[in-house]
């Protein structure tokens, strides 16, 4: 069917040399092609929203087939149909993966961050004990810990030498962490 229509396309387009160009053919895919590229991504899982995408991405490789100057498939629909149902397994993938990640992200902050009331007695105890340290501790603190600055930058941004805040930080942590142990919050 293809090839019917790329023979057509070139006696159409004779003399003014764009039938030779397979990018400058008409769409690879006819109606029919594209409805049954829609139904495979659609019964593989794929949401309706991402079915466009879906179907471009069949185009495109037909394109870059011929673009390549490999032969079109014998039967372009069924062909169609196979990329699309890999397309599917990928899009499968893709959100497994992120979901996975997510699970990870998601893990790792329960971990950071205890929850419920314990919580938010452990904020405001923190919150307390920050305000009871000297201003020169509570800035590294604040900049290590809640803007996630390194050590290096806090310094630059300073004008102090690493091992002074590094300093600064152990002692304000030291002093948390007593204050913490005080209150019998941790």
């Amino acid at each position: 069917m293809l090839r019917g229509r790329a023979r057509r396309g070139r006696e159409a387009t004779a003399g003014t040399g764009a039938g030779d160009d397979p990018l400058n053919a008409a769409d690879p895919l006819d109606a029919a092609q594209e409805r049954r590229v829609r139904a495979v991504l659609a019964l593989g899982g794929v949401p309706q929203a991402d079915l466009p995408d879906g179907v471009q991405q069949v185009r495109l490789r037909l394109l870059e087939r011929a673009a390549s100057g490999r032969e079109a498939p014998r039967d372009v629909s069924a062909w169609a149909a196979v990329v699309a149902s890999n397309l599917a397994m990928d899009w499968h993938r893709a959100k497994r993966r992120q979901e996975r990640l997510g699970e990870r992200l998601a893990a790792l902050r329960q971990q950071a961050h205890p929850s419920g009331e314990d919580s938010s007695v452990l904020s405001v105890a923190v919150a307390q004990g920050l305000d009871e340290l000297p201003d020169a501790q509570r800035q590294v603190v604040v900049l290590r810990f809640y803007a996630d600055l390194p050590v290096r930058s806090i310094a630059e941004q300073l004008g102090v030498p690493e091992g002074t805040v590094k300093s600064r930080l152990h002692t304000a942590v030291r002093a948390l962490r007593v204050r913490l142990h005080e209150d019998e919050v941790v």
